[in-house]
């Protein structure tokens, strides 16, 4: 199950109470009336006012871009730290019922920090799901039910414990929280064998508009469409998923190999280009592009005495021997992945800490022709001064790239080589560097237009990016126009359109929105 009875029917018991009937928002409404009407529904103890001494502590446990943690940032009203579903639900009806919205933040990921904060004035509170991380595994069954405020790496260690053999296909970073992550696709390792995340996704809960707790049938095809790929809140809150799992061999085998260009990395990434999508499925090979330098970071769901005649047949420009060779089992590939060591014991994917040091700014891109090595060449010249960031290339094809690019919001399917993350670093947004930081990933995304996808430029969700586009609102309610100019870049015109239609059906008055939500579209009749 989703949620526990207990939770089940406190939750259907709240709906009855209040989700029947209550008045059209008023925008008089002050936060001394939400946060009454929150104190009949939610012990006082899980809303944190800014009074409070835990309210910073909390804001800040899960931000990783403390770009948008500063002094002048606006903080919300309070931060309800829900540990049920009722709790969700009563932030919900309060929150429409006096016109504060509700930003809902899973792990803190998110590059705008849209999850807890408002770039608009207006009253808003942080709904924050951290209090709600079961994983529940059904080995025999390979599924799993997960609640939104799990981290990736709480994912990966329940499932592997259950079951060493059994795995899942997410992100690489353990502290991504999975609400977040699976409504925005979840790009990984092994999403040329098995898909994307929000592939995986067999069912989920969640709180609509309205307040209701729904499941997969009764929230209705369009809306469990919607939230597997079409980014978060924009549809309700999704507080947990049932995830198909799938089987990994006892045994995998991992490496990282660097070149620098007098080791050839700009031909063995030119080559790259074409061939990772189109290795084996087992087989995934991902690029990141530092200091002139290019770092192959391999997962291959085998051994390494199955691996090298691969490499050596499909790609000996790289090198790889049996020294680079590191075989381990699947959840402490997980580890070795994100961290280059295979030092650290297993308990690290449970570490939810976060660090306050790291600015960066993030975009993305997609390619679907490869660049040539003269203009590689060029893109390498970037990477070399003290302001320069880095780019990440993740392979697509194999079982992401046979999806039809409208069975889930996410379209870059078929066609797409490999996809592109842009990340500057600077020492605040006020630092040192942080506007010569800003000057080269605004340069070099800028320079970047002519090698990747054009009309549109396509984008990643999951890598939010509000220098693309952002949300006009009239009359309280997002404009679809104006969306458009970034939603088909993260979701191409027929998804867009069709999110929209379904925010139209799903959330009419645009309550679940921020400068990036699906607006709601009603067609004319």
């Amino acid at each position: 199950m989703a949620v526990s009875a207990t939770t089940r029917a406190l939750a259907l018991l709240f709906c009855t109470v209040l989700c029947c009937h209550f008045p059209a928002p008023s925008s008089a409404a002050g936060a001394g009336d939400f946060l009454r009407c929150l104190s009949s529904s939610v012990p006082s103890q899980l809303v944190l006012t800014p009074g409070s001494p835990s309210f910073t502590p909390v804001l800040a446990s899960s931000i990783r871009n403390p770009r948008f943690f500063t002094p002048t940032t606006p903080r919300p009203l309070c931060i309800v730290a829900a540990t049920n579903a009722s709790h969700v639900q009563a932030a919900v009806v309060c929150g429409r019922r006096h016109d504060v919205r509700l930003p809902v933040r899973s792990g803190g990921h998110d590059y705008e920090g849209l999850s807890y904060r408002s770039v608009r004035a207006d009253e808003f509170a942080v709904l924050d799901l951290a209090g709600l991380r079961a994983v529940r595994v059904d080995s025999r069954g390979a599924t799993a039910w997960v609640d939104s405020g799990a981290t990736v790496g709480e994912l990966y260690y329940a499932v592997a414990k259950a079951d060493p053999q059994l795995a899942f296909p997410a992100g690489v970073c353990p502290t991504i929280g999975v609400g977040g992550h699976f409504s925005g696709g979840g790009i990984g390792m092994m999403m040329r064998k098995h898909g994307l995340a929000a592939d995986n996704v067999l069912d989920a809960t969640l709180v609509d508009a309205a307040g209701r707790l729904l499941n997969k049938d009764t929230m209705g095809s369009d809306v469990f469409w919607a939230i597997r790929g079409g980014g978060g809140e924009s549809f309700g809150v999704v507080l947990s998923w049932k995830v198909r799992l799938v089987r990994v061999p006892p045994r995998v085998t991992a490496f990282t190999v660097q070149r620098t260009i007098a080791q050839g990395a700009i031909d063995a990434v030119t080559k790259w280009q074409t061939l990772a999508p189109a290795l084996p499925d087992e087989l995934a090979i991902r690029v990141v592009i530092q200091n002139q330098q290019a770092r192959f970071q391999s997962l291959y769901l085998g051994t390494c005495d199955q691996l090298l005649p691969v490499m050596s047949s499909r790609f000996p420009e790289l090198g790889v021997t049996r020294a680079d060779c590191r075989e381990m089992t699947w959840l402490q590939s997980t580890l070795y992945i994100n961290s280059d060591t295979t030092n650290q014991p297993l308990e690290t994917l449970l570490n939810r800490t976060t660090s306050l040091s790291t600015f960066t700014k993030n975009k993305s891109d997609y390619v679907k022709q490869a660049i040539t090595r003269e203009s590689r060449q060029k893109i390498f010249t970037w990477f070399n001064g003290p302001n320069a960031g880095l780019m990440i290339l993740e392979p697509h094809g194999g079982q992401v790239s046979r999806i039809a690019d409208g069975d889930t919001p996410y379209p870059h399917r078929s066609g797409v080589l490999y996809n592109i993350q842009h990340i500057a670093f600077c020492s605040g947004p006020s630092g040192s560097n942080g506007a010569a930081a800003t000057a080269w990933i605004d340069g070099f995304y800028n320079f970047m237009g002519q090698f990747v996808t054009k009309n549109p430029r396509a984008a990643y969700v999951n890598y939010r990016d509000l220098d693309i586009g952002q949300n006009a609102v009239g009359n309280g309610v997002s404009t679809f126009d104006s969306a458009k100019v970034w939603g088909e870049k993260y979701f191409g015109a027929a998804n867009f359109k069709r999110l929209a239609i379904t925010k139209g059906k799903a959330d009419p008055s645009d309550y679940f929105r921020n400068e990036q939500s699906v607006p709601p579209l009603v067609p004319r009749k």
